[in-house]
């Protein structure tokens, strides 16, 4: 009896210890907590020129113009502004300043682009909010309906740009925003405001149904080459001395 009691002892205690020295596990709701956690980090993680690509690759739908195919086009990154506080390059509504400040909007990041003919100049913006959640609402409260994959023209002009000295967006400022676009990307907002390059204000795009593409065309390859990769899922976690965690 003795002996079958020490047996009993050691196989506890052998369990115990196995048990310490176990590969650790996750749950799924620790590996959704990690992944969430590793995509809210990518604004302070990814490097200014990662997040903001010097050179955008972009298509002009031909079948909107009565052309078969489309047409290949290039935007180019004319300067990563510092970063700013969320109501300062909002955009002049108080109500989008109201709204950005209820989702918990931390910074946002700012770039300009100027397409390949030097005509037309944009800024993105990247906004990060509390979560995957209020970005969605946003995007969607400003857009004025759920916003797909590639983002949708916003119902408001958004955005301050950043002009850039000696460059196509040179007199890029608040009056010559002409149109902006929207999308979701996880955590954050991400938003896109075009102009002319000459200057001009505010004018009617939309009747210019060429011009109107064209500037669409642009805000939607920039803001996804910036959301895409922003958003993207995070690997699934693995558990240190456990690949299958």
């Amino acid at each position: 009896m003795p002996a079958a009691i020490g047996l009993v002892v050691l196989t506890v205690a052998g369990y115990g210890i196995y048990g310490r020295l176990a590969p650790r596990t996750f749950t799924a709701a620790q590996r959704h907590r990690i992944r969430a956690w590793e995509v809210a980090g990518r604004w302070q993680t990814t490097p200014e020129s990662s997040l903001f690509p010097a050179v955008v690759h972009y298509q002009l739908p031909g079948n909107q113009i009565g052309s078969p195919g489309s047409l290949g086009l290039v935007a180019r990154r004319l300067l990563i502004a510092r970063q700013s506080s969320c109501p300062s390059v909002a955009g002049a509504s108080k109500r989008v300043r109201s709204m950005l400040a209820a989702d918990g909007c931390q910074a946002v990041l700012r770039a300009s682009y100027t397409d390949a003919t030097g005509s037309l100049v944009l800024t993105v913006g990247v906004a990060v909010l509390k979560s995957t959640l209020a970005a969605t609402g946003a995007a969607a409260r400003l857009a004025g309906s759920p916003v797909g994959e590639h983002g949708t023209l916003a119902r408001y002009l958004l955005l301050r740009p950043v002009p850039v000295p000696r460059t196509p967006a040179h007199d890029f400022g608040v009056r010559q925003r002409q149109l902006s676009w929207v999308a979701n990307a996880g955590p954050y907002l991400v938003i896109a405001t075009v102009g002319y390059a000459d200057g001009r204000p505010t004018v009617p795009v939309s009747s210019d149904s060429y011009t109107y593409l064209e500037m669409t065309s642009l805000a939607d390859g920039v803001t996804t080459a910036v959301a895409g990769p922003l958003g993207a899922p995070a690997p699934v976690p693995h558990c240190p001395g456990n690949p299958a965690c």
